[in-house]
């Protein structure tokens, strides 16, 4: 059976070959309704580009690169979606490198290892950047095309969320619910080689909006962004604890955890402790937590676009998206 040909399907749609070519490339200077058309004989007749030949013909990897801290919470697995749907649909592969330790951070950090041999880069809650710019004496790979999502910087593309709004909120919910106050906020391995304001941001949002309303936090503290150390931290807080409390954690792995400990000691979660979260995450509602909204998979998604308009030759001074929380109230906090 014959397989169909890039030239069949620029048979099919009336077009040259360069035409097609531009369409399966995602080129912005192909008129709506011709990429219909091409669209339409590719689907028509099963067309499947073939790769290899593509890279060769293009010039380019076709692959986008994703640097971010792990790839093993529910956080960054939502974010991830959000930036390979966009990808797909313009037919990019993703190549993820997860940092996870100082040894290899610093592989990564030089410009010709495998991770900057794409199209382009994407950067998660950490902005590298800054380290390039510092420590390797402006060795930044500058011709690469690139992102932050879940970050901000001056002069680069990004998309982020308001974590100081999304702090305000929580602060300002928390101060109206009585009992004593307390805060958990995160606390990784990674923030000790390079900078993310994500938690520092929740923080000070957090804290401005109770001392305005005149109250005060009567216990902070700080877990690893593990289960077992935030079930730990956990059990200590509730050790401490002048009940009934208002606990603030930072995000809802920590606000899971908490909620299992309040119930393994027969505490009324609602009433004896009210838990306010961060992320809201799938499960978060069938527990019933109170929680900021983040719309992840939709900043995850904006990036990318900021990032294949670059690829796609468009010049423009650097643009900042900004995305805000909103507050999920549940039964965590309604005794």
């Amino acid at each position: 059976m014959h397989k169909p040909t890039i030239q069949d399907v620029a048979r099919r749609a009336g077009v040259g070959v360069g035409t097609v070519s531009r369409v399966l490339n995602n080129h912005s200077a192909v008129r709506a309704s011709t990429r219909e058309v091409v669209l339409s004989a590719i689907s028509d007749l099963k067309y499947t580009p073939n790769p290899h030949a593509r890279r060769i013909a293009g010039g380019k990897s076709y692959t986008i690169s994703v640097l971010l801290p792990v790839v093993t919470t529910e956080f960054y697995l939502r974010l991830l979606d959000g930036l390979e749907h966009a990808f797909q649909e313009a037919r990019y592969d993703v190549a993820i490198f997860p940092l996870l330790d100082r040894s290899r951070l610093e592989r990564y950090l030089g410009s010709h290892t495998l991770a900057y041999q794409a199209d382009g880069l994407v950067m998660v809650t950490y902005n590298l950047t800054q380290i390039f710019q510092q420590n390797y004496g402006g060795a930044w790979p500058h011709n690469v095309p690139s992102v932050l999502v879940d970050a901000h910087a001056d002069g680069v593309d990004c998309a982020y969320m308001d974590n100081v709004l999304g702090g305000r909120l929580a602060g300002d919910y928390a101060a109206k619910l009585g009992g004593t106050l307390y805060a958990i906020w995160v606390e990784t391995e990674l923030d000790l080689l390079f900078t993310t304001r994500v938690f520092s941001d929740r923080r000070s949002g957090f804290l401005e909006a109770v001392g305005r309303a005149g109250r005060q936090v009567a216990g902070e503290y700080i877990s690893s962004f593990d289960s077992l150390a935030a079930r730990s931290v956990a059990s200590q807080l509730l050790d401490e604890a002048v009940l009934p409390a208002t606990v603030f954690a930072s995000a809802d792995l920590l606000a899971g955890a908490l909620l299992d400990e309040a119930q393994a000691r027969g505490l009324v979660i609602g009433r004896d402790v009210r838990v306010i979260g961060f992320d809201d995450q799938p499960w978060s509602k069938g527990r019933g937590l109170t929680t900021l909204h983040q719309p992840v998979e939709a900043m995850g998604y904006d990036a990318a676009q900021l990032l294949l308009e670059r690829l796609t030759g468009q010049e423009r001074p650097a643009v900042s998206h900004r995305f805000e929380p909103r507050l999920i109230v549940r039964s965590s906090t309604e005794g």
